[in-house]
């Protein structure tokens, strides 16, 4: 098969850069793979280091003479090249891809996976459900039902979760723990409890519900958490906030960190609350590290977690829900060693990355089949 993938970000990308990474890195071994992504973006620089994946620096304008232009560029590498497939994860490149592939006399199949959680029934969703997909891929059953019910419901849409490495994300040995720990936290009483989340510093990732609802606890309970949110840096109005609820000491902000095996190592629960999210990759590394994981019952999120074996689930946006959770959490502390094993072997079974390609490849073939 000759593979290509289309991502429209211009910098950093956050979620799809990490699926199609993990696609095409998996995918060069047996297929030819080539990128078609901004040369600004995180996504060509990555995709250029990695053996056997050819990087093309394509854009996505949304203006309509920047528009024509990326589409005549686009077509004349869907001639050039004869793909199979195309594999696209955003609305500007699957728009594209749409249209440089009409009228060619080799008309690569078109796989559309959805991110997010938005609606799909808009016009132009209906145009690209016609005449520009030949099969979805939804990230979670929250996501699939949304399509059913879409127009793209008329294509075949098949659930195909995320995946991460699971011989790379790995639980953290007792030395690496402590010594991760005093790196990111310094010194801490023996029976603190560390929270951490690689999902980003955006406000819709729920981090500051879970900042309030540790600062409404009794001051024993509350002086036993810390909270980590690794991702760009807050802005000041968010930092404000998190003084104002006292909780400045307790919350940290590593940053953008390349390699968050460190950040999670340190930790003693995962989380991610977020407002909407459809698939996670923080989830998926989180679990996979063999942590128990609180996520939110925000559309895919608690289709990844099992309440009371591998983690907790809690409403969105509900401080005083959380705070029920936080006390179910310390409840379940002798616990977290079981919950943590078991949220590994969900990992493994579920979440990895092989998992994830063989499925993705079976719709591709799917496709051809049905074409």
């Amino acid at each position: 098969m000759k593979i290509l993938y289309t991502n429209f970000h211009k910098r950093n990308g956050g979620g799809h850069v990490s699926y199609i990474i993990n696609l095409a890195r998996a995918l060069a071994a047996r297929h030819e793979v080539v990128i078609a992504t901004p040369d600004t973006s995180r996504l060509y620089a990555e995709a250029g280091a990695l053996p056997g994946i050819r990087s093309v620096g394509m854009t996505y304008a949304r203006r309509i003479t920047g528009m024509l232009q990326d589409v005549r560029r686009l077509r004349k590498l869907l001639k050039s090249e004869s793909f199979d497939v195309v594999h696209v994860n955003g609305v500007a490149d699957h728009r594209n891809v749409m249209l440089a592939r009409m009228g060619l006399h080799k008309k690569p199949v078109i796989v559309w996976t959805k991110h997010n959680t938005f609606a799909a029934d808009s016009f132009g969703n209906m145009i690209r459900a016609r005449l520009g997909t030949d099969a979805c891929i939804a990230v979670c059953d929250f996501v699939a039902r949304i399509l059913h019910d879409s127009p793209y419901g008329a294509r075949p849409v098949q659930v195909v979760r995320l995946g991460v490495d699971v011989d790379h994300f790995v639980p953290a040995g007792a030395a690496e723990k402590m010594q991760w720990r005093q790196e990111l936290l310094g010194d801490l009483p023996a029976d603190t409890l560390v929270l951490g989340s690689t999902g980003g510093t955006d406000f819709d990732k729920g981090w500051l519900v879970l900042v309030e609802a540790v600062s409404r606890l009794d001051a024993p309970l509350r002086n036993r958490f810390r909270v980590v949110v690794a991702g760009d840096p807050p802005s000041e109005v968010r930092r404000e906030q998190v003084a104002a609820l006292g909780m400045q000491n307790q919350v940290v902000f590593p940053g953008l960190v390349k390699d968050v095996r460190k950040i999670l190592g340190a930790c003693d629960i995962g989380f991610v609350v977020s407002f909407h999210e459809a698939g996670s990759y923080a989830t998926c590394e989180s679990l996979a590290s063999g942590l128990p994981t609180l996520v939110s019952d925000a559309g895919g999120l608690p289709e990844l977690v099992e309440a009371g074996k591998d983690g907790w689930v809690v409403t969105a946006r509900d401080v005083d829900a959380t705070v029920a959770c936080l006390a179910q959490i310390m409840a379940d502390e002798p616990r977290f060693a079981s919950m943590g094993r078991a949220a590994r072997q969900k990992a493994v079974k579920m979440l990895s990355t092989h998992v994830l390609v063989d499925a993705t490849e079976g719709v591709y073939q799917r496709a051809l089949n049905a074409r």
